[in-house]
């Protein structure tokens, strides 16, 4: 490639292949052709093109959670419109992405405004689509010329990369495609803020007066610490400190889940009970990068004054609060401290890590209890986890959620690896998981393992037919009961009692997943009981260059324990 022929596309696909970006999800389209055709020919970047916009991008989020950054091209208006939802998900939970686009060129934009012609994907405000999107971004750019066209791509990408975020970048059609000097060699780093000195030493020291008069305190950990690149600096505050820790849904694996400080995820009723009762218990909590939903609320209404809250958009001690200081400041001092102190790492024995217990059975519903071979979500689940842990294979996988009541009940696995747990906890999106396979495997290099019900795969099928396209080896496994479980949790939980009836809107068609996998050319395999599933999972270490889809067969009505706690219905089967 001649300098001359060097363009504004070119300049920042090598940007993406400096920050290791070695495979971009696209949906074409005539506006971003130059970004397109610039992409077909660029050496070091695969392009993975998607069925539609939510599996680009859902793609695109998984990727940069377990990559550190990911891309995604789309068409405008119509195309990043689509996508919409899922660049929202990745900011919300913390997913550097880059969403690229066009928009009509100068050419195009003095005609409409001599003929007053409206352009095709145009919602008639050519600006619309980059002000929507900085509602889910941290810096948005639509590029009318190539004139300084390197610097601002230079500052989006740092923006992605300091805020672990999604930002936008458009050009008029013709500006992907013209020329632009070469990037420098050296790779894009992240900005680093540095914390205001007083700020910082005040948050410490109060922080300091309130862990060291607790009898019971605990660290809660969450995403924000795995996607700034700070395990390894909690994993010394844990082993300084002796403090045993938690962590929230999204940020399960923050730290390979090993060790005698780890008493398992926190999903608040949803808990295994030794967790729950373990945080109850605690007298304060080290948060630190946790993102608290309305999943939490128990925890906070009842334990705000207690928590010490370090997160990138908030350093609070009970009430006290603190401008300018970083997370990341906050944690090396509090590690100083705790390395200079002498009554640390505590040895109490009110902190010694529980026995974790096996969850499954005791959750399991208990109408089945005299099936032993029938699946629920639970028994399900045991099986799984049993099978991952005697083949070892827990650091060859991922797993992947969307939200499901399958979610809640695998928040109580136990003993996977950092960044092995990648889902919808917060943004909570059904069908996200499926989407997210892709991205989860071409992004961590391991085999990723979607466990989605059916109305989430509903959602994104589409999405297998892409696996198969691209020889990923990924697993689907549907829970298939043909209905919103979930949704009719939360609605009326009566519903799943033996003489219940869950609403109308709550029923999903009934698919043959098996004619689906044969039609999209990905194995398929259907199991309907616990002897099934054994086999199958067997089977499932032979090596496949292609996807497998599972259909797990559950009883309309199985209602996960889990699931059960999380409602503040009573049940009442008459």
């Amino acid at each position: 490639m001649t300098n001359q022929s060097f363009t504004v596309a070119d300049y920042l696909l090598t940007r993406l292949k400096q920050l290791d970006v070695t495979e971009l999800f696209q949906i074409p389209g005539d506006y971003v052709k130059h970004f397109t055709q610039a992409l077909e020919n660029f050496k070091g970047i695969e392009t993975i093109g998607t069925a539609n916009e939510l599996d680009a991008a859902y793609a695109a989020d998984a990727y940069g959670r377990t990559r550190g950054l990911a891309a995604v091209s789309l068409q405008y208006g119509v195309s990043t419109f689509s996508a919409l939802n899922a660049v929202a998900g990745a900011y919300v939970e913390c997913s550097p992405m880059v969403v690229i686009s066009a928009t009509p060129g100068s050419n195009d934009r003095q005609i409409g405004k001599m003929y007053n012609v409206l352009y095709h994907h145009s919602t008639g405000n050519l600006k619309a689509d980059q002000k929507i999107f900085e509602h889910v971004t941290v810096a948005s750019e639509t590029l009318s010329t190539s004139v300084g066209a390197a610097k601002k791509i230079d500052q989006l990408l740092i923006a992605a990369i300091t805020h672990k975020k999604p930002v936008y970048i458009a050009c008029y059609s013709e500006v992907w495609g013209e020329p632009c000097k070469r990037p420098s060699k050296k790779k894009l780093q992240p900005k680093i803020k540095k914390s205001k000195p007083d700020a910082l030493q005040n948050a410490v020291d109060q922080a300091w007066t309130q862990l060291t008069n607790a009898k019971k305190p605990m660290i809660f950990a969450g995403v924000e610490v795995l996607r700034h690149g700070l395990s390894d600096l909690l994993q010394q505050i844990i082993d300084a400190s002796g403090f045993l820790y938690t962590t929230t849904s999204l940020g399960k694996t923050v730290l390979d889940e090993t060790g005698n400080k780890f008493i398992g995820t926190y999903a608040d009723a949803a808990s295994v009970h030794q967790v729950k009762t373990y945080v109850e218990e605690s007298d304060c909590f080290l948060n630190l990068g946790t993102i608290i939903t309305d999943d939490y609320l128990w925890f906070v209404e009842n334990k705000y004054a207690d928590m010490v809250l370090a997160t990138t958009t908030e350093m609070r001690v009970g009430y006290f609060t603190y401008k300018g200081v970083t997370m990341k400041d906050f944690m090396e001092a509090l590690l100083v401290r705790f390395k200079q102190s002498k009554t640390y790492p505590l040895k109490n024995k009110a902190l010694k890590q529980p026995k974790y217990p096996e969850p499954w059975k005791s959750s399991s519903d208990s109408k089945y209890n005299n099936k032993p071979d029938k699946i629920t979500y639970n028994r399900f689940f045991q099986y799984m986890v049993k099978h991952l842990e005697d083949n070892n294979l827990w650091k060859d996988i991922n797993l992947t959620f969307g939200v499901s009541s399958s979610l809640y009940v695998a928040t109580n696995i136990y003993g996977m690896k950092q960044n092995s747990f990648i889902s919808s906890a917060a943004w909570q999106c059904i069908g996200y998981e499926t989407g997210a396979a892709m991205g989860a495997q071409l992004g961590s290099r391991k085999q990723s393992w979607t466990i989605a019900g059916d109305g989430g795969f509903m959602m994104i099928c589409q999405s297998l037919s892409t696996l198969v396209k691209y020889k990923v080896n990924s697993v689907i496994f549907v829970m298939s009961n043909q209905v919103y479980a979930i949704e009719q949790v939360f609605v009326d939980v009566n519903a799943f009692c033996p003489k219940g009836k869950f609403d109308e809107f709550d029923y999903l068609p009934h698919w043959d997943y098996m004619a689906l996998a044969k039609a999209y050319g990905a194995n398929g395999y259907r199991v309907k009981n616990i002897s099934d599933l054994k086999a199958v999972l067997k089977k499932l270490q032979v090596d496949s260059n292609m996807p497998t889809l599972v259909e797990i067969v559950i009883p309309e009505k199985d209602l996960a324990g889990q699931m059960k706690n999380l409602t503040t219905q009573i049940m009442n089967c008459k």
